[in-house]
């Protein structure tokens, strides 16, 4: 199933290869090699400076010669909360062991990240390191942080990634019209789709709902009238009560919703190829046929979306507390057997299945990874290789030089791209966390924690007394190890995950990417200027719609459309196309 994985991302990489080149509009916007890349992908690598205090070169662990302090700031996320275990014995100590460097962690949590890194950076306290960042506009202006395009050549790993997986076009996506990038990508040899739902299978088979003959082809409206069954069938055997929800969610509220309804409302609105939740982005969705950009949220497709969201409301299956409640809430319910449906990615799938078993036994449910439903595509959410990545303050060139400078992004590269630093980051250090062995089906060398411990981050699970290496050492967190290749990736599937994709290759497709759109300095503080009103008005209105505060009718619908359009929702499309078409 390992080899038919591979072959399932793979594909998908060649199709994104296949329909990510576009004819440029003009010079400025012609995709051209990142520094340190010929224009046919060759990389050229920078010789050896006698004078730069570090080795260079693939294969090589980053060490500065002399110890060194790096500040960076850390998303810190409450159900794995930032341990002092982690700096003094586990990945922060591992890291300064490895490579002489110390990285003076300023932790934010996890729900206020985004706003937290904006005011110390509007107030030049900006940390050298600046990780998990999505969109890097609002930082540009201004030059607090560095063009880290003006670095890449310094960075071995970073650049045998971009030429061995072709990675251009991907980057083209983040280039401004000056020619240059401000954020360290994580980069993905293919997309991967990594949240979907999970269904207490026990229950809907009861009820007659055979989802695994289901999902291929059912839609979410075909799932709303499928719980509707289902909730029926859990009222008329006393499992909860017509005034119940069935479906509580997590990743959708105030600790991670980010105010837009989060992973549920991405999902669904990818279905219907408008951007929403954590996609909702600049707003914007590109018209092929007519090679031109339009503002997504006052669309049919749109309206369709949010009808068919608020329909699980209406129908008293989704809790609309799901959009304001903490991420454990979901969860506590469905363990609890109070709800037979949640949403999951693939490291929450084993601890999921873990807190069932202590709360309601093992043997007593029995749980399924779902291919989630289309809309009027039958599109993955993810098509795009590139993923969150690093911003470099200005303030690191400040304070260290060019030379400190250029030995941090050489220590940057080693840590967010170097397969070292991939394994140690997610896995901890062979021997004392995790071994090597054979696989009896493939007789490939696999990764498996040594016994005595567990990880929720790899969704490995094991017995209560075991030792979760996330919690306890920091390893297999969030902010260190977006991206990587198909085979780093997979590293930790079960074979129920690699049963999940297999099927997912086989009943999706992965979309185009959109073509690149570069603005300079000027145009992109307009942008910005035009896009925060309109985006919070839209993420509002959203919310309220799927909630069911508003009614879905004609009155209120031509009320937010009226208000997107007097906040400039055309002229906003028109200047994006003004930018785009040169």
């Amino acid at each position: 199933m390992l080899k038919k994985l591979l072959c399932v991302l793979l594909a998908a990489m060649m199709l994104l290869s296949l329909t990510a080149c576009k004819e440029p509009q003009d010079e400025t916007q012609a995709t051209t090699a990142p520094q340190g890349t010929t224009a046919a992908g060759e990389t050229t690598v920078a010789p050896t400076e006698p004078d730069l205090p570090y080795a260079f070169g693939l294969g090589e662990t980053f060490k500065a010669d002399a110890p060194v302090t790096y500040s960076m700031f850390f998303s810190d996320a409450s159900w794995y909360a930032f341990a002092d275990t982690w700096e003094t014995e586990g990945v922060f100590k591992k890291i300064t062991d490895l490579t002489n460097v110390k990285l003076d962690v300023t932790k934010f949590d996890s729900g206020t990240y985004m706003d937290s890194v904006t005011l110390a950076v509007s107030g030049g306290e900006a940390a050298y390191i600046i990780p998990k960042i999505y969109d890097e506009s609002k930082f540009i202006t201004g030059g607090a942080v560095l063009a880290v395009s003006d670095y890449v050549q310094y960075m071995p790993y970073y650049q045998d990634f971009v030429t061995k997986y072709a990675m251009e076009p991907d980057l083209a996506t983040i280039t401004r019209a000056d020619g240059k990038y401000y954020r360290l990508p994580g980069m993905l040899e293919a997309p991967l789709q990594d949240y979907t739902l999970m269904i207490r299978n026990d229950i809907f088979k009861a009820a007659g709902y055979d989802v695994a003959a289901l999902e291929k082809d059912w839609t979410w409206n075909d799932l709303c009238d499928i719980l509707v069954g289902v909730k029926a069938y859990m009222v008329q055997e006393g499992m909860c009560k017509e005034s119940d929800y069935i479906w509580s969610d997590l990743w959708a509220g105030t600790e991670s919703g980010q105010g837009n309804g989060g992973n549920i409302l991405k999902l669904i609105g990818a279905s219907y190829g408008v951007p929403s939740g954590w996609a909702v982005g600049n707003g914007l969705q590109y018209d092929a046929a007519k090679d031109e950009w339009y503002f997504a949220a006052t669309t049919d497709q749109y309206k369709d979306f949010i009808t068919v969201a608020n329909r699980f409301i209406k129908e008293g299956i989704l809790d609309p507390e799901s959009f304001t409640q903490d991420d454990k809430v979901g969860p506590d319910k469905f363990y609890n057997g109070k709800t037979a449906i949640i949403s999951v990615n693939r490291s929450q799938v084993q601890n999921f299945r873990n807190n069932l078993d202590s709360i309601l036994g093992a043997g007593n449910h029995e749980t399924y990874v779902c291919v989630y439903p289309k809309g009027n595509n039958d599109f993955i959410a993810e098509r795009n290789r590139l993923e969150n990545g690093v911003m470099i303050s200005s303030n690191a060139l400040d304070d260290l030089g060019e030379e400190g400078v250029i030995q941090l992004f050489r220590f940057v590269d080693w840590l967010f791209y170097s397969p070292e630093a991939y394994t140690l980051i997610k896995w901890g250090v062979e021997g004392e966390t995790f071994e090597y062995v054979t696989d009896a089906a493939t007789g490939l060398k696999v990764k498996q924690l040594l016994p005595g411990f567990k990880c929720g981050g790899l969704g490995i699970g094991g017995a209560d007394e075991d030792v979760d290496i996330r919690l306890q050492w920091g390893y297999a967190g969030g902010v260190f190890w977006y991206g990587g290749t198909v085979a780093e990736m997979s590293d930790n599937f079960s074979p129920e995950i690699i049963a999940y994709y297999d099927r997912l290759g086989a009943y999706r497709k992965v979309s185009p990417i959109n073509p690149p759109v570069q603005a300079d300095t000027d145009q992109s503080d307009q942008l910005s200027l035009m896009q925060t009103p309109l985006i919070d008005k839209v993420n509002e209105w959203t919310l309220r719609f799927v909630m069911g505060k508003d009614e879905m009718n004609d009155d209120n619908w031509n009320k937010f459309v009226g208000e997107c359009e007097s906040l400039g929702s055309e002229e906003y499309a028109a200047f994006y196309n003004e930018i785009y078409k040169g």
